[in-house]
């Protein structure tokens, strides 16, 4: 009897070990499955009159608010764009301060509708140094204008004040590669005269030209 309840126990250990085993390797399956169905970022080139800067935009994590922006590139709506408003310390209106560079489509072409706000807190993705995002007015009303931020900006979070209703603008890639020609556009001094308070200082007399925006292959 007592070689009989040894066996069983025996037997009772392997299985156990196996079902271990088993469910390990079935978690390490499924965790890489779940990393090899993540998209790879969306990689484009933004040209400029001062050089080039290299962009990866996240659509897995913000997929709508990429999926417009790609949509305006594949319109070659970029091309005769600009970049025409630098945000600084010493020239901000708004609170709290931010510093950014923003810019847009040829004037020309008519825009697409409006897209719904992808905050911070749906995508995850906070307004670090290089991050792109999108301008807006009320939520909801994003179009084709975009902004990329020198510095860490957390205002621009959602949460964050800088826009009244708190909930912040939508991030959805960042430059990695260029910033030197953001930073060179961010410190352009030159500004047109603008009867609008908020945006007085900001507007560049000669706005840098957006010779093209492509997807990389």
């Amino acid at each position: 009897m007592l070689k009989k309840a040894y066996s069983i126990h025996a037997l009772h250990s392997i299985l156990c070990a196996v079902f271990i085993t088993l469910s390990v390797n079935l978690f390490f399956t499924l965790q890489s499955a779940t990393a090899s169905e993540t998209p790879a970022p969306v990689k484009a080139t933004i040209e400029t009159s001062l050089g080039n800067i290299q962009i990866e935009l996240y659509s897995h994590q913000a997929p709508l608010t990429v999926a417009n922006f790609v949509r305006y590139i594949q319109a070659n709506a970029f091309t005769g764009g600009r970049f025409y408003r630098v945000v600084r310390l010493d020239n901000d209106n708004g609170s709290p301060k931010i510093e950014v560079v923003q810019g847009g489509v040829n004037p020309d072409f008519k825009e697409f509708a409006p897209i719904a706000l992808e905050s911070t807190q749906q995508t995850g993705i906070k307004h670090l140094d290089g991050t792109l995002s999108m301008a807006r007015g009320a939520p909801d009303t994003a179009t084709s204008e975009f902004f990329i931020c020198i510095g860490e900006q957390p205002a621009l979070d959602h949460g964050a004040l800088r826009n009244p209703d708190g909930q912040g603008f939508a991030a959805f890639g960042r430059v990695v590669s260029g910033m030197d020609v953001v930073k060179a556009i961010h410190q352009i001094r030159e500004a047109q005269e603008v009867e609008d308070a908020y945006v007085k200082g900001q507007m560049l007399a000669e706005p840098v030209n957006i010779i093209r925006v492509s997807l990389d292959k």
